[in-house]
């Protein structure tokens, strides 16, 4: 009776601890979350109708008709990029479409998973805001006119429509860290990362230009600023993700006050910087299934046999092997120019290997 109740209190547990993960606003970005809003009612309304957003969340939805159309694109952004950037890892980002918790239990463990969703999350509002913002969608917000003010270097002038991130960060600090507090290690690790997401775009904005004058000359260049490819933020908060900083609570007095602050775990390691991403904990083991973690392991998982890295059916199966088998796949082939101007290609079966992990 004592073990069978012990087991019962650690599920019973684990079960508030996953509870306490079901956030949330990722619900926005799974395809059919709205499916169940009243296109009849006013978006007010339908924003209220979506509990699993905070109070302050369902304040800022309502503020226009588009907001949540942007934060849901955001959303989606979010979650499609932590996909891509992972595809080839043990953790591959999955998600599930019939649970109220998108990442399933990782988000328990603040370990550099966590991190990454977070900080990649925190980048997709801010990025979806401010597309929107340039574009007229909101009426919240519209281009960036305080960069006009800014001197330029001879034979270029500032011009156009420069994209809003200044506008895209503070929406996005608004929405999405009105869940977490400073008060908790856990708050503190996604606050930090949220920022770190956040700043990852102002950094890599970009400038483009075009030629005005006489006769196709280039006496003046206009130039506006621009957002970069989410691919490229992406690329640079997984190799965030790769040099992410365990860290650990650190309660320092000031002047009378206490304050909360993360500290890395050992002064031989770099202080962590505003645009680095930190965590807490050691990550899951990804190579079996939990589902209690909402883990599906790497069993099935197609694999490289000839690659090194993390693709590889070395590393991707975690030493338990793989299979072979035969399979025939459809790709172009006999493809030829023709004038003008494409390319005509027919389609043939081949067969060739694949690799799963056993």
């Amino acid at each position: 009776m004592t073990a069978h109740r012990s087991t019962w209190a650690a599920t019973f547990a684990v079960m508030l601890l996953l509870e306490s993960t079901v956030a949330n606003w990722w619900m926005l970005g799974m395809h059919g979350s709205s499916a169940d809003l009243n296109p009849l009612s006013s978006h007010r309304d339908n924003c209220l109708k979506l509990n699993y957003l905070a109070e302050r969340q369902q304040q800022l939805c309502g503020l226009s008709e588009n907001v949540l159309t942007a934060i849901s694109t955001g959303a989606r952004l979010s979650i499609d990029e932590c996909q891509h950037q992972f595809r080839n890892s043990r953790w591959n980002c999955s998600t599930f479409n019939n649970s109220g918790n998108v990442f399933g239990g990782v988000l328990s463990v603040h370990s550099r998973e966590t991190a990454f969703i977070y900080a990649i999350s925190a980048a997709g509002v801010a990025y979806a805001v401010t597309r929107a913002c340039s574009r007229g969608e909101l009426n919240e917000c519209s281009c960036d006119s305080r960069v006009r003010v800014r001197k330029t270097k001879k034979k270029w002038q500032w011009g156009g429509c420069s994209e809003d991130i200044r506008f895209g960060e503070k929406f996005s600090r608004d929405f999405v860290d009105s869940k977490e507090t400073g008060d908790s290690p856990g708050g503190l690790m996604n606050l930090h990362n949220n920022e770190a997401g956040r700043r990852s775009i102002r950094s890599r904005m970009e400038r483009v230009c075009k030629c005005h004058g006489m006769s196709g000359s280039c006496s003046v260049r206009v130039c506006w600023r621009k957002l970069p490819p989410f691919r490229v933020l992406g690329e640079a908060l997984a190799q965030a993700y790769e040099g992410a900083t365990q860290v650990r609570l650190s309660d320092k007095r000031r002047r009378h006050t206490k304050s909360k602050r993360l500290r890395a775990v050992s002064r031989e390691i770099k202080p962590p910087n505003r645009t680095d991403l930190v965590y807490l904990e050691e990550s899951p083991d990804y190579c079996e299934r939990n589902d209690t973690m909402g883990i599906p392991g790497t069993k099935g998982r197609v694999c490289n046999r000839t690659s090194p890295g993390l693709d590889g059916c070395r590393l991707l199966c975690c030493g338990r092997g793989h299979n072979t088998r035969m399979k025939e796949v459809e790709e172009k082939c006999q493809c030829k120019f023709v004038w003008c101007c494409k390319v005509q290609c027919q389609t043939c079966r081949v067969r060739g290997e694949e690799h799963t992990c056993k």
